[in-house]
């Protein structure tokens, strides 16, 4: 008996060195090529990126996963007691692993063979799992995990592990991290959950979709029925909490949208700046927070007006005829009328609504489809006199035969765009339900506003509508400036010793480009009469192409070239006289970019959208301003702050007196010129129409000291907006709706005279000094020695002149002038000619 019992402990010592030795070697073997736990001290997970309006309300999220990183030492301590009784009773208490947990775990895969085994995986183990591991359910990958497990918990305290385990875990409906899940579930931060709540975040991790709320309410009961039990058991909450906590109905909150701004086309071109400048992986998970440059309330305005310009467009040039069409109005059409509702939505202004024909009286169409508001039962009418404008539309956007009664436009089983009116065009009431008939614009545009001295994008429309087209017509479509540009070419006329009052031959003009090409025989827009003999800023104020192209002839196309380039028109342009007259390819944000340099004395500035970024712990990494602020940090110990002072250090790029004579010379184009609806206003605007070949683009341009508003207006597929339409009838107007708004109750500001120049009272026509009691005078601006003489003997330029400093090699070609006026010699020399 003794020898037998020798035996087995012998047996049994060999059998604890074999399976110590086993034990060890499968250790050592898996103990190679583990990833280095080490790297969990810098723990930074991925997190959301913020983007935040100029007034701090939420823009834009972007994250792959959505977390938001909380310290241990910030989390509730009822939190963590939660999850340590859900997922590691014993996480206090064990080294990484619990033996205990996996030892009932093997025992139960045991007695339930073929079932997926139980991992028993504690919070160590599941940090080393998330982190470092694949989630591959195999032996080798548990016995690397476990080892990981030791390691942690030899390099980390118990709240470094938890901080890892509570910010990582995934959590169900997109959300990593339990702050995160608290603000998606609750709409509360952690602070401020509920214990029934805390329980059942604390419940998730197990099965996060099988306990969702709100898809199985009464397993997601159980669930955290089940924590609070444990919690109990392990003294974390008395009985009476748990009884509490077990009766409390869960009310799942979604997270509200109301502090969220609306700005779809400057997000997106936000997101792509980012993107571009820290990357895919900077902007996803990198915990971005970003100030944007965007006022919500101008922002607002531009997106209406934008809309509210392309609307009066729209109806100038007639119906196109029903949204969609109802073939059988038979007893289900209003399952046809929501399938046609949910294959194309509608996109526009929020008080339009679809709805459909259902009879054509004399009078009116009545509608259905319309949804019960308590006020009506689905129906209203739409009365003739709000059909009136719908003209048949023709081709070329001109007009056809206009509707005698409503049958002319509609008809039954037609689905139509409507929106609610309450007073005719004569202001009197209409009945209860009355609609107005409206048509979505095929005809699109853009807008930008920005601030001209620092390059900050106050607001960006790129479009009709977003959910209709991303294509964001602001920065993506390159299109022709037309005469938008033509400020540049007075400006390169200014440095070549042009003067406001200098005569410029308004008559027909030939160019002819060189061998085997054809005349070239530019007019005027719509062929107006040339006026003859006119001042260069009645050129400018009336945007005469005739004058325009003889000044860029006289100077040389060279320098106008060099003038797009310096204000960042284009970054190439060729030197042929017909980009004179605006035909270089550009977009709306460059175009704006150059008239705001103008306005701001020619300082340089770069677009931008973004103010600020900072990154995950809260450091600038980024931040847009040209000047500097003195006296904004803190003063020394003891010492009163100074007042701050901001200070521009920048020069100007080009000479500050041409540049204020250009601009002075655009007051004149919102005053007396193509934009002279504008001078209703009352304040200083220097602007600039813009029309191309055959109307298919056309843009205003609209500066003050302290904004510059760019607007364009024209189809996707480039072709004609109607023989009479230019940028004074379709951007103009959009500019003034903003301008209303934004300029509100605000005086007035001057835009700022550059030293040097001298001012004199002249003759607005002729550009001489005026005489007293002359009723068109006006204030001019001079470089010092061009002023005019006043004996009036003014030569005119007409293409055979010549300038100083001018090389003949750069004047462009041939040219020849079939227009009469004396011919003469102009020296520069400052005389006014």
């Amino acid at each position: 008996m003794i020898r037998f019992v020798k035996v087995l402990l012998a047996f049994c010592l060999a059998g604890l060195i074999v399976g110590i030795g086993t034990v060890a070697g499968l250790f050592w073997h898996f103990s190679h090529g583990l990833p280095d736990h080490k790297q969990l001290a810098d723990y930074q997970p991925p997190t959301v990126s913020r983007l935040y309006a100029a007034d701090g309300r939420l823009l834009a999220e972007y994250a792959r996963e959505k977390r938001i990183f909380v310290p241990v030492a910030a989390m509730p301590k009822r939190l963590l007691e939660a999850f340590v009784s859900a997922e590691d009773q014993r996480f206090y208490s064990h080294p990484g692993v619990d033996f205990i947990g996996m030892t009932r775990a093997a025992i139960t895969d045991l007695a339930n063979p073929g079932k997926r085994p139980e991992g028993a995986s504690g919070i160590t183990q599941q940090v080393a799992k998330n982190f470092l591991l694949s989630n591959q359910a195999t032996l080798s990958r548990k016995i690397r995990e476990a080892i990981l497990a030791f390691r942690i918990e030899q390099t980390y305290s118990k709240d470094h592990i938890l901080e890892l385990y509570l910010n990582e875990i995934y959590l169900g409906s997109g959300n990593y991290g339990v702050a995160s899940a608290a603000l998606n579930y609750f709409d509360r931060s952690l602070g401020e959950l509920s214990l029934s709540e805390i329980a059942y975040l604390a419940g998730l991790p197990k099965a996060p979709n099988r306990y969702n709320i709100v898809r199985n309410p009464q397993e997601a009961y159980a669930r955290r029925d089940y924590v609070l039990g444990r919690m109990r058991e392990d003294g974390y909450i008395t009985g009476a909490e748990e009884k509490a906590a077990k009766a409390e109905k869960l009310q799942y909150r979604k997270r509200g949208p109301t502090e969220v701004v609306t700005a779809d086309y400057f997000a997106e071109e936000a997101r792509r700046n980012l993107l571009a400048a820290y990357g895919d992986k900077g902007l996803y998970e990198g915990g971005l927070t970003v100030m944007t440059s965007l006022d919500p309330a101008i922002q607002e305005t531009a997106d209406k007006a934008l809309q509210a310009g392309l609307i009066a467009y729209d109806r100038r040039h007639g119906w196109r005829g029903p949204y969609a069409k109802i073939a059988d109005m038979g007893a289900d059409w209003q399952e046809e009328f929501a399938r046609i509702q949910q294959r194309r939505p509608l996109y526009g202004p929020s008080t339009w609504q679809l709805a459909v024909v259902t009879k054509v009286e004399p009078q009116a169409a009545v509608i259905g489809g319309l949804p019960d508001d308590g006020t009506n039962t689905g129906t209203g009418t739409v009365p003739f006199a709000e059909m009136r404008w719908a003209c048949k539309t023709g081709p070329d956007q001109t007009l056809g035969a206009c509707p005698g009664r409503p049958a002319n436009v509609v008809s039954v089983g037609d689905v139509i765009v409507v929106e609610k009116v309450e007073k005719d065009a004569s202001n009197k009431p209409y009945p209860a339900n009355t609609y107005g008939l409206r048509q979505v614009p095929n005809v699109n545009g853009a807008v930008i506003v920005m601030e001209p001295q620092t390059g900050r994008i106050l607001a960006m429309s790129g479009g009709w509508s977003y959910g209709m087209s991303q294509f964001n017509r602001a920065v993506q479509a390159q299109r022709q400036p037309g005469s938008s540009f033509k400020p540049f070419v007075y400006l390169a006329a200014m440095d070549a010793g042009f003067t406001p009052s200098t005569l410029v031959l308004d008559a027909p003009f030939e160019y002819n480009p060189g061998y085997g090409q054809p005349i070239w025989r530019p007019g005027n827009y719509q062929n107006e009469a040339p006026l003859g003999p006119a001042t260069v800023r009645r050129g400018l104020e009336q945007s005469r192409n005739l004058m325009t192209v003889r000044m860029a002839q006289q100077m040389g196309m060279k320098r106008v070239v060099e003038v797009a380039k310096e204000f960042g028109i284009a970054d190439n342009m060729s030197a042929y006289l017909p980009m004179a007259l605006g035909a270089v390819d550009t977009t709306v944000l460059r175009m704006t970019m150059a008239h705001a340099q103008l306005a701001n004395g020619a300082r340089r500035i770069t677009p931008s959208l973004i103010d600020r970024v900072q990154d995950r712990e809260g450091k600038t990494i980024y931040r847009h301003e040209p000047r500097i602020c003195e006296g904004c940090g803190p003063a020394p110990d003891g010492q009163k702050p100074p007042p701050p002072r901001i200070v521009d250090p920048r020069q100007p790029f080009h000479d500050p007196a041409s540049v204020y004579q250009v601009v002075n010379m655009m007051l004149g184009v919102t005053t007396r010129g193509t934009a002279a609806q504008l001078a209703a206003l009352g304040r200083p605007i220097a602007g600039k129409t813009g029309t191309t070949n055959d109307s298919k683009d056309t843009w205003f341009f609209g500066s003050t000291p302290d904004l510059t508003i760019g607007v364009y207006v024209g189809f996707d597929d480039p072709r004609t907006l109607g023989r009479n339409e230019q940028g004074s009838f379709t951007a103009a107007p959009i500019y003034e709706r903003i301008a209303k708004v934004v300029y509100k109750d605000k005086p007035p500001t001057p835009f700022r005279v550059p030293p040097g120049l001298r001012l004199v009272r002249v003759d607005h026509d002729t550009g001489q000094p005026a005489w007293p009691g002359d009723p068109n005078v006006i204030d001019e601006f001079f470089k010092p020695g061009t002023e005019p003489s006043g004996d009036g003997q003014q030569q005119v330029l007409d293409g055979s002149a010549s300038l100083s400093g001018i090389d003949p090699s750069e004047a462009g070609g041939p040219m020849s002038s079939s227009g009469g006026g004396p011919r003469g010699t102009l020296t520069g020399t400052g005389e006014t000619y």
